[in-house]
């Protein structure tokens, strides 16, 4: 083989791997190629999200239905004010559960929707009320130490 040709293979593979990179980062970085072209617009408040990031899935049944538009913060309660785009093929009603949950290894977080059993359906710009917020592992280990802590001081 001579060196043009051993320099051209090079290069493919060289180039090959790289667009596997590229693509590696995209999925990890939870990129859509593909964007939901009629969305609505709902919006939740958090006491806590956690890691939750803009883009960031928006989940019923495991079933991807919407983004993370916006995260915000409200002065005035206090709270994190979430913004989701969910796809206009799916409705919930009025009393939808939002959670945040964390998936995978790397831990990312989602926002969870449970749907209730309320007849009228959400519609755009409406808000969710019913919401539970990240749940922060350090907050609980320092819970649990707190109260291992207070029970030994307890004891004689």
């Amino acid at each position: 083989m001579n060196r043009t040709t051993l320099d051209l293979w090079v290069g493919f593979f060289v180039a090959l791997g790289m667009a596997a990179l590229l693509f590696l980062a995209l999925k990890v970085g939870s990129f859509s190629g593909v964007h939901m072209e009629r969305t609505y617009s709902l919006q939740a408040k958090f006491d806590n999200i956690g890691g939750l990031k803009v883009r960031g899935p928006v989940k019923s049944a495991g079933v991807v239905v919407g983004r993370v538009a916006d995260i915000r913060f409200d002065p005035e309660t206090y709270e994190a004010v979430v913004l989701l785009n969910i796809d206009a093929r799916y409705t919930f009603p009025k009393d939808t559960f939002a959670a945040i949950y964390t998936s995978g290894l790397l831990g990312d977080q989602y926002v969870g929707l449970e749907p209730g059993g309320d007849e009228r359906k959400l519609a755009a710009g409406d808000t969710i009320f019913k919401t539970q917020s990240a749940v922060v592992l350090e907050k609980l280990v320092s819970q649990f130490l707190f109260n291992k802590a207070a029970e030994s001081q307890d004891q004689p």
